[in-house]
């Protein structure tokens, strides 16, 4: 009778073809900022309940299927972990097979490092609706969990709640953004609603910061709403920006677009720029703390308002 291998034959023989790593050696690796994918292999709900700093998630149940687009370069340094240590060896011993030449796993897992006290990111606890919500969010690779909550704590400032401005208030808080800030000093006009698409017939009259309000109140109550309904100034600038990460410029004047961009650039903070005449359409993006130029880089000096086009 052949002898007949247990699953713990497996895991065993995993273990002894598979480099080991100490939770002291994983940990020096991420302070040294060593070259290297760090993979947590367990499942969605021990994932959310903390997970190793610089971590990306691919669950064992389904690494088949998701390894080629995660992990697409075969030769880069892989060090996998899981709760225990049985999990990533059996993970790694995966990745060897399919062709992947530098694989490791960390031994005593998850475990093991948060009983040793080391560093442990907790990612945000979402509600049963958030979860809903953001759903298509949390399926994409490139957004996934960790990108919603990027969004999540994002602070935007947008100026302008008109043609350009009306979409992307909408669109930035139906995708969850923190904070989202609204300047506009104008008023709703049923010649807007053509394509301003975030106001609505039964606000025509009111301001168009505080009618952005109401309909992101009520498209995504998790956003939190900051309104201007002013003209921004040099004198009211640097304060309404200091308190955002970016700043968008959906203005339809030069004046308003060249004080956005020097109090920007004074804040290091990135500033898009856009703009649109009948069928035509600008867009980019100015950052010079990131080593790019700025707005007036491109356009030296600001031309009178009253030739911009309508």
């Amino acid at each position: 009778m052949a002898d007949s291998k247990r699953g713990r034959d497996i895991v065993k023989q995993a273990k002894a073809e598979v480099e080991p790593l100490t939770l002291e050696q994983v940990d020096e690796m991420i302070r040294r900022r060593e070259p290297m994918t760090l993979v947590d292999v367990r499942e969605g709900d021990e994932w959310r309940a903390g997970h190793l700093p610089g971590a990306i998630h691919i669950p064992r149940g389904y690494f088949e299927l998701q390894v080629d687009e995660k992990l697409p370069d075969k030769d880069a340094p892989i060090v996998l972990y899981c709760a225990g240590g049985n999990r990533s060896a059996m993970s790694a011993k995966t990745l060897k097979e399919l062709g992947y030449t530098d694989v490791r796993h960390m031994i005593r897992g998850f475990s093991g490092w948060r009983d040793g006290g080391f560093e442990v990111v907790q990612p945000k606890n979402w509600t049963p609706e958030q979860r809903e919500r953001y759903s298509r969010h949390f399926v994409l690779p490139e957004v996934g969990e960790a990108g919603q909550r990027k969004i999540s704590e994002g602070k935007v400032l947008v100026v302008g709640a008109g043609g350009l401005g009306a979409p992307a208030i909408y669109f930035l808080g139906a995708a969850g953004v923190g904070k989202l800030g609204i300047v506009d000093f104008d008023t709703v006009d049923i010649s807007n609603l053509q394509r301003q698409v975030i106001h609505s017939t039964s606000r025509v009259g009111m301001n168009k910061a505080e009618s952005a309000r109401q309909a992101i109140d009520d498209l995504n109550p998790d956003v939190d709403v900051q309104i201007w309904k002013e003209r921004l100034t040099p004198d009211n600038v640097d304060g309404i920006l200091a308190q955002f990460d970016m700043v968008i410029d959906a203005t339809d004047n030069f004046s308003t677009r060249y004080l956005i961009n020097e109090a920007a650039v004074k804040q290091g903070k990135p500033y898009i720029y856009g703009s649109i005449f009948r069928f035509e359409g600008y867009a980019s993006t100015f950052w010079p703390a990131a080593g790019g130029p700025c707005y007036r880089c491109m356009h030296p000096e600001a031309p009178p308002d009253e030739l911009a086009p309508t």
